[in-house]
């Protein structure tokens, strides 16, 4: 199996708009919420994930969690601010273990220093800040508050331990599709462009739950990563 937090990175990427299960009348349009998702590797059932969002004051607290048991863990934590339908990072930390090897990045956004400060490895890195700038998990997030308020950008700048990168996301049409739970639901279907055609994200999504993910896959040449919704309130 591929280091899982390459798995880590290709679901959380792609699983763009879990948010809410709520359409407050507000500035934004995120609410706090959890949902679980079954996770498969290359077409085998391998355990869950769980994505929480909590709120504490103006800072929000998205978190991603993937366990395959006897294999390894995986875990994200992406803390921001909103205002004006705009995210505004402010650190994000990810965690993998499998078997025996362990990985941790970290980044801390500084926007008075227009500083992004990265850690992988015991190597720090210094990276230009910009506004709008996000990472990994609260793109996803970022996404969702456009589609609620219009439709998606053309692009975003999204920071990883070592550059920040403008990512495309594509929408191609409607599908219904059967979740974990049982139920059909009418979703749309968008793609995550990546830099290589080898790796192919989709996933979708399902307006009637304010744009949450029912499904998701991930293609990395010859290895395949989904998720499939079982709960969410």
């Amino acid at each position: 199996m591929k280091n899982l937090s390459a798995v880590v990175r290709g679901v959380a990427l792609s699983t763009i708009t879990a948010a809410g299960l709520g359409f407050a009348v507000s500035s934004h349009a995120l609410s706090p919420f959890q949902a679980t998702y079954q996770f498969s590797y290359n077409n085998k059932n391998m355990g869950d994930a769980t994505r929480q969002l909590s709120r504490n004051g103006n800072v929000w607290t998205y978190q991603f969690n993937a366990k395959i048991p006897l294999i390894g863990n995986a875990s994200e934590v992406s803390k921001f601010s909103i205002g004006n339908g705009r995210i505004q990072s402010i650190s994000y930390n990810r965690q993998t273990k499998i078997l025996v090897h362990s990985d941790t990045v970290s980044l801390n956004f500084k926007p008075q220093q227009k500083q992004i400060v990265t850690s992988r490895k015991g190597q720090q890195r210094v990276l230009t800040w910009k506004p709008g700038v996000l990472d990994d998990l609260n793109a996803e997030l970022q996404v969702r508050e456009d589609l609620q308020n219009g439709g998606i950008k053309s692009s975003y700048p999204i920071a990883s331990y070592k550059a920040v990168e403008n990512r495309q996301f594509v929408r191609l049409g409607a599908e219904k599709v059967k979740a974990a739970d049982g139920k059909t639901y009418d979703t749309v279907k968008i793609r995550l462009k990546h830099s290589s055609d080898k790796r192919n994200t989709y996933f979708w999504i399902a307006p009637s739950l304010d744009y949450l993910p029912v499904k998701v896959t991930h293609q990395d040449e010859k290895t395949s990563y989904s998720l499939l919704l079982k709960t969410h309130g």
